[in-house]
């Protein structure tokens, strides 16, 4: 006799979810995020990078950086001066959505960077989805 019981509750492929607007914002902002730590790693791997506020000011300074990642908590001295080089030296700036522990994370790092500057993204492709992303913003 064939059991008509399913094992697995799932939907059917063609069952339309709706989320409320809030909710939505929410999941869009989690997958972006996780696309940024993926692209991190990614450059910890492959690319070239200085971690630190003084190693990202001389990149800054000597023009080699070519995309800084702030934390959400790095003090407002800092962050502004940072941002000034960067507009200085025409460098993209990404503002990370965590603190200086979960950018040490995202790092694999086991100690908390406050900024760091990307000399050359290797096989990570996060210059490139941040400065599209940053017209997009922007409108």
């Amino acid at each position: 006799r064939v059991s008509t019981r399913r094992l697995f509750f799932s939907r059917p492929k063609d069952t339309v979810v709706i989320m409320p607007p809030a909710a939505k914002k929410a999941a869009q902002a989690k997958k972006i995020g996780e696309g940024i730590n993926q692209k991190l790693a990614l450059v910890m791997k492959s690319g070239k990078y200085t971690l630190g506020y003084s190693s990202t000011l001389k990149s800054l300074r000597s023009g080699k950086a070519k995309l800084v990642v702030l934390a959400s908590n790095t003090p407002p001295l800092r962050k502004s001066e940072i941002e000034y080089y960067a507009l200085l030296s025409k460098t993209l700036v990404e503002h990370y959505k965590g603190d200086t522990h979960a950018l040490g994370t995202a790092c694999g790092k086991h100690f908390r960077v406050c900024s760091l500057a990307i000399t050359d993204p290797g096989d990570s492709d996060i210059i490139r989805s941040l400065s599209a992303e940053a017209p997009a913003a922007a409108q």
